[in-house]
């Protein structure tokens, strides 16, 4: 079975959404959903003009889905980014994950555009089998591989995922697989250390992350990765670039380009949001426990630019 069926099938539900002229009661799944999403008189929900959100992985036990699930019920926005790596395709192609939790985030996104969020999907390379539809919309839904967004002063920001400014996704697949693997072994080990942090009473943190920070060579690529998309964000004539690929959380100037990265949801548990008057900052979605509790979450570390 192919990764679009899979996805497709899980979410195999008619299209019982209350119609003008025509009125159905909503699928159980979607009535909760529905029920769920965020209101704006609700005072436990945040309206943002735009969301980033990358590098979920959905599709690998490493993707802290419950708490994106969490995060999206309780901020809302006009525009939602998906700025690749939503779905790993590189690990589906092998074996189908695909539990409860990732069918919710996915639910959960199709019920924010049909209420009316403007969702735009930039591919990224674990999500690249979504390339061949690029340019294609669903209703709100928008699927690129980049795209240009403009803030409220006029400014313009490139959105990208940002694997193709990695040099051993692009030219060394083989070696960008291994890391891959490595990578997804560590994840695996900071979920059982993370549930003895939680059994000894001890709040969530990320020993990959804390690890992968600690690596010389790890921060040197960082530092490269961000150097080398203001440099071409600045050939574009571009005000600013918002980005993934790298699971680093980020908002930082770099000479006169705005610089911008979403993180990921398998480490940071974090998001790059957009106020109406134009400041982004990076919020982290983390909570004590290692499963997410519906309204227990909370926001452990904000950093913020003008």
């Amino acid at each position: 079975m192919s990764i679009e069926s899979t996805i497709i099938e899980s979410l195999n539900a008619p299209d019982d959404f209350d119609q003008e002229d025509h009125v159905q009661k909503a699928p159980e799944w979607m009535a909760e959903t529905l029920k769920d999403a965020p209101k704006p008189d609700c005072e436990k929900s945040r309206k943002f003009r735009s969301i980033w959100v990358s590098d979920v992985h959905l599709g690998t036990k490493g993707s802290k889905a419950e708490y994106l699930a969490d995060f999206l019920k309780h901020n809302d926005c006009e525009t939602l980014y998906l700025v690749g790596d939503i779905i790993d395709g590189w690990r589906m192609k092998n074996k189908a994950y695909w539990p409860q939790a990732h069918i919710n985030v996915i639910r959960r996104i199709l019920t924010r555009a049909k209420r009316g969020t403007n969702v735009v999907y930039v591919t990224g390379n674990h999500d690249d089998f979504l390339r061949r539809y690029s340019g294609m919309s669903f209703g709100n839904i928008h699927l690129v591989d980049e795209y240009v967004h403009t803030a409220p002063n006029g400014k313009k920001y490139w959105v990208v995922h940002g694997d193709a400014f990695d040099s051993v996704v692009c030219n060394q697949k083989w070696l960008a697989l291994l890391g891959d693997w490595a990578y997804e072994t560590l994840l695996k080990f900071n979920i059982l250390f993370n549930r003895f942090r939680s059994a000894m009473g001890m709040d969530y943190w990320s020993l990959s992350a804390y690890l992968k920070y600690k690596v010389k060579k790890a921060v040197n690529f960082i530092n490269s990765f961000e150097e080398t998309l203001a440099a071409e964000c600045k050939k574009r004539k571009l005000d600013g670039v918002v980005c993934g690929h790298i699971h680093h959380p980020e908002v930082s100037m770099i000479d006169d380009i705005q610089y911008g990265n979403s993180g990921d949801w398998v480490e940071s548990c974090s998001a790059l949001v957009e106020e109406f008057n134009g400041e982004l900052s990076i919020i982290r979605w983390t909570e004590a426990a290692p499963q997410a509790n519906a309204g227990k979450n909370k926001v452990v570390a904000k950093e913020a630019t003008a």
